[in-house]
This record gives C-alpha cells, sequence and structure tokens, in this order.
C-alpha cells in the first residue's frame, strides 16, 4: 500500500470514528435529557372535581316557610330539598331573612342557597335533635343529630351569602380561664351548673353528668338508649356533616357559632371549600374549624378561619379504629387563606391512624393563633403522615411555636391556661408496632413568622425518629430557637433566626444527621458563640 492510500485509509477510519463517538455524545445527551427531573410538586396538584346543577330554582317559600324567627321551619326546607333532589336537582333558595330549623338533611344534586341577609338560625330546642350513630374524633359513636347532614349523598352544595348559625352556646361547657369576668358571671346567671373547683359551667345537669364519664357516647352492647338520653346533652354534634358523599361545594357563606365542630366532611372526595368565612367564639370548647377526614381530592381556597380549636385540620380515625378504617386523607390543596385565633392555623391529628399524605398548603396568613403549623400525634394512634408540602405562609402573633412536631400530644390546650399545671411527659423507650405514628418527608419553604415564642419544636419518640424534613428560606422572630429532639435526617437551609433569649439558638437532643445550610450571618453567629 503506497503512502498515499494509507493516508487516505486513515482519514476515512478518523471520519468515522469522529461520526461514531458524535453519534455516542447525542445519544448519551439525549439519555440524559430523557431522565426525569425533579419537579415543584405544586406545579402538579391534583385536580378536584366540582358539582354541576340544574337551572331550577325553588324556594322554601312555596313548602310554608316562615321569616319571623319564631316559626319552626324545619319540614319545610327539608320538603323542597327532598322534592328537588326527587325532580332531577337544582336550587333550593333561602330568601333574606331570619329562619328558625331543626336539623336539615341535604340531597343529591341540590344546591342550598342563602341569598344576602339570609341568617339560617338552628333552635335552641335539643329536643329537635335526635341521637343518631355518628363519629366523634375517629371513633364511633352516639351524637346528637348535626344541623346540616347528609350521608351518600353526591353533587351537592351550600352557597351564597348568608349565615348559618348552630346555636353553639346552648350546648357548650366553658372553662372560667377563657372568659372575661363579666361573661363568666353572665353564665351562672343564665343557669346551668359549676364543677367543684368552679373552672368549668355547664349548661345541663345531662352535659355534667356526660363530661364526667370517659367516652360516654362510645357505642358498647351494654348502653341502652336510657344511658345515652341521660347525657344526651353532653353528645354535642359538629355543624355540618358529610358521611361518605362525592362532589361538594361550599362557597361564600358564613358558618358559625357551631357546638363542636364547624366543619366535618367524612369519607367524602371531591370537596371544594371556597371563600367561606368559618367563625366561633374563641371560648368553644371543640371548636374546630374544618375537620377533612379520611378524604380524598381537596381544596380549599379564599376561606378565613377564626375559631375555638384547631383552624384547618387534617384527621383520619383514631388509634384502632382508625387503623380498621385505613382510608388516609389525602390529595388536599390549602391555599389563600387566612387564620386568626385557633389553636393551630393548619393542623394534622392527632387523630391520624389512617394515615395522611400529598398534602399542600400554600399562600396562607395566620395571625395570632396558638401554633403556626401542627403536627401532633401520640403512641396508640399509628399511621402514617408523609408527603407534607407547605410553603409561602406568613404568620404573625403566634403565642406558641411557629411550626411544631410533637409525638406526645396529650389532649390539652397548646398554651397553659392561667393557674394550670402540666407535667412534662415521661421519656421512655416502648417496642415499635403498628400502634407508633409516622411521620416523615415534610417540606416547608418560604416562611416569614413575626413573632413566636419558641421557632420550631420537634419531639419525636425515642423508638422511632420523626425524620426527613426540610426546612428551606425561614425568617423567623421568636422569644427561642429551634429545639430538636428525637429525629433524624432534618435539613436547615436559609434559615435566620431573630431570637430574643440567649439560650442557644438551635438545641439538639437525640438528633441524627442535621444538616445547616446557607446559615442566615445573624444566625450563624449566634451559633458561633
Amino acid at each position: 500500500m503506497s503512502a498515499i492510500e494509507v493516508k487516505t485509509a486513515n482519514q476515512i477510519f478518523m471520519n468515522n470514528f469522529r461520526l461514531i463517538f458524535a453519534s455516542l455524545i447525542i445519544s448519551l445527551a439525549i439519555t440524559v435529557n430523557a431522565q426525569p427531573k425533579e419537579t415543584d410538586p405544586f406545579n402538579h396538584l391534583p385536580v378536584v372535581k366540582e358539582p354541576v346543577f340544574k337551572n331550577d330554582t325553588l324556594s322554601i317559600l312555596k313548602y310554608g316557610a316562615v321569616n319571623d324567627g319564631v316559626t319552626l321551619n324545619t319540614i319545610p326546607i327539608n320538603q323542597a330539598i327532598a322534592a328537588s333532589s326527587k325532580n332531577g336537582g337544582g336550587v333550593v333558595l333561602i330568601p333574606e331573612g331570619m329562619w328558625l330549623t331543626g336539623p336539615i338533611e341535604l340531597k343529591s344534586n341540590v344546591n342550598l342557597h342563602l341569598q344576602k341577609n339570609a341568617l339560617l338560625q338552628f333552635t335552641k330546642d335539643l329536643n329537635q335533635y335526635k341521637l343518631v350513630e355518628g363519629n366523634w374524633e375517629g371513633v364511633a359513636q352516639m351524637r346528637n343529630q348535626s344541623p346540616i347532614w347528609a350521608n351518600d349523598e353526591e353533587n351537592i352544595a351550600i352557597t351564597g351569602y348568608g349565615i348559618i348559625d348552630g346555636a353553639g352556646d346552648v350546648w357548650r361547657m366553658v372553662k372560667k380561664d377563657k372568659l372575661t369576668e363579666s361573661q363568666w358571671k353572665a353564665r351562672i346567671a343564665s343557669g346551668g351548673l359549676v364543677n367543684e373547683e368552679k373552672k368549668i359551667w355547664y349548661p345541663s345537669e345531662k352535659t355534667f353528668k356526660g363530661a364526667a364519664m370517659k367516652d360516654p357516647g362510645l357505642i358498647t352492647p351494654n348502653k341502652s338508649a336510657a344511658f345515652y338520653d341521660s347525657i344526651k346533652d353532653f353528645l354535642r354534634p359538629n355543624l355540618l356533616v358529610l358521611n361518605n358523599c362525592k362532589r361538594i361545594l361550599l362557597e361564600g357563606v358564613i358558618f358559625q357559632n357551631s357546638p363542636a365542630w364547624n366543619l366535618h366532611p367524612l369519607l367524602c372526595s371531591d370537596l371544594t371549600v371556597r371563600n367561606v368565612y368559618v367563625k366561633n367564639p374563641r371560648y368553644a370548647q371543640n371548636g374546630d374549624g374544618i375537620d377533612i377526614e379520611s378524604c380524598k381530592n381537596v381544596l380549599i381556597e379564599g376561606s378565613t378561619f377564626d375559631v375555638g380549636d384547631d383552624g384547618i385540620c387534617i384527621k383520619s380515625g383514631r388509634d384502632a379504629a382508625g387503623r380498621k378504617r385505613g382510608i388516609p386523607t389525602e390529595n388536599v390543596i390549602i391555599r389563600n387563606s387566612t387564620v386568626y385565633h385557633a389553636h393551630g392555623g393548619f393542623v394534622i391529628g392527632s387523630e391520624m391512624s389512617g394515615g395522611a399524605k400529598n398534602i399542600y398548603i400554600t399562600d396562607c396568613t395566620f395571625i395570632g393563633t396558638d401554633i403556626g403549623l401542627r403536627f401532633k400525634t401520640t403512641r396508640g394512634r399509628g399511621g402514617i403522615v408523609e408527603g407534607i408540602y407547605a410553603r409561602n405562609i406568613n404568620m404573625k402573633d403566634i403565642v406558641g411555636e411557629a411550626i411544631l412536631f410533637d409525638m406526645y400530644y396529650a389532649a390539652v390546650d397548646p398554651i397553659v391556661l392561667s393557674g394550670e399545671k402540666r407535667v412534662a411527659p415521661q421519656i421512655k423507650v416502648v417496642p415499635v408496632t403498628e400502634e407508633t405514628p409516622i411521620f416523615r418527608d415534610f417540606h416547608i419553604s418560604n416562611i416569614v413568622c413575626d413573632g413566636a415564642s419558641k421557632a420550631i419544636f420537634i419531639r419525636g419518640l425515642p423508638e422511632l425518629s420523626i425524620s426527613d424534613i426540610y426546612f428551606n428560606h425561614l425568617t423567623i422572630k421568636s422569644k427561642e430557637g429551634i429545639d430538636l429532639q428525637e429525629a433524624k435526617n432534618i435539613q436547615l437551609n436559609h434559615i435566620n433566626l431573630i431570637v430574643e433569649q440567649s439560650k442557644p439558638p438551635i438545641r439538639i437532643q437525640n438528633g441524627n444527621n442535621v444538616s445547616y445550610k446557607n446559615l442566615d450571618p445573624a444566625t450563624r453567629s449566634l451559633l458561633i458563640k
């Protein structure tokens, strides 16, 4: 082979090699680009279906409802709802005025619509609420019939501009320490009873009797109808209970003054809560705003909560009953909402035995709540809470912790009342079983808090730590900083703590793999000290 032929062969070989190498590079680039990239979970939110109704409108006036605040309109309102549903549904209209009523049952394909200046006032006559088998704090119990309720219905709504009032004060016991002196005196003057310590007022003998028992409403074979009747007043209903319903809309209405929880969707799917105002007195025992229990596909937006207990709360059953049910609350979106007074702004637990996952809370404001983000449970619950995403939360004047994870929940108010004494939980190791709750995989970012007692408190169990919590871009002004106990795989990234006390801003007890990245210089200098 001549020199020219050798050179030509070499050129051909090199050209082919370049083509093969270039093809490999392109193929590799395509393969790399084809790999799934980490995406913002808020870009892939669950879809929540809304109900659709016929245009037909039926006024309760057609069935003889009387606007005088005295006449009981239970029958005409329920007749209008039943007739509308039977005819394919539509709007049942509550005109402006005060409409006194007993319990109302929602039916499929009906939109109960309140006009402006309409007040749907539930009666204070407790005899109008019959005892029924219901659910309380995740367990099957006898309860008084809820003012508004539905079982196994679909395509239902409560909309409009009016007010729904549950007459809660006639039901509730009240702690003296939650009232002013004049309010307390007014309660005593109204009748009822007080306990031996003169610290709690009860509206009736039946309430007083029930309060002295443990789980008196629990359904057991040895309890007779006469027994339940003897404590009937204690078995307070939730204002609105929707059980196993589909495609629900609550929009525009004010829900207030509930005997117990305000809004309680249970085992529901495709629930939309939009632009509602939920309020209870600050002294309202168990006066939660909304408790979403074992539900799937939920959207809460543009709403305001100012209540006596937890504001927006996620639940899924209690202890063995919740684990047996085994239905988590999942695919929940909470956005553009405000919580004023509440034990917690956004809360998961403590009854979360069926689990909770894929919860998204964004662009919300908490003002004056006891705790901002509150995640609570205790031994015996079991259940897994995971895949929780909270971002863009503004907080102001938080009484306790801005962010709290606690596996020692003891069914008491988060803030110690004046003169109240509490004993710290006994720390001991017990075997991990199905009763051991699990908190993991929380993503909390873009939090601004102006004022709290403590920035972050995490308290896991010695047998099973709270794990995999990712904090990113937090600015918190508080008396104390961060307290981590029995926690692992905790990431603190872009944290700015402005603490008043001279204690170390970050305290770790039995922590594992706690990392700090990009701490604000002021926070870093506090750590160095």
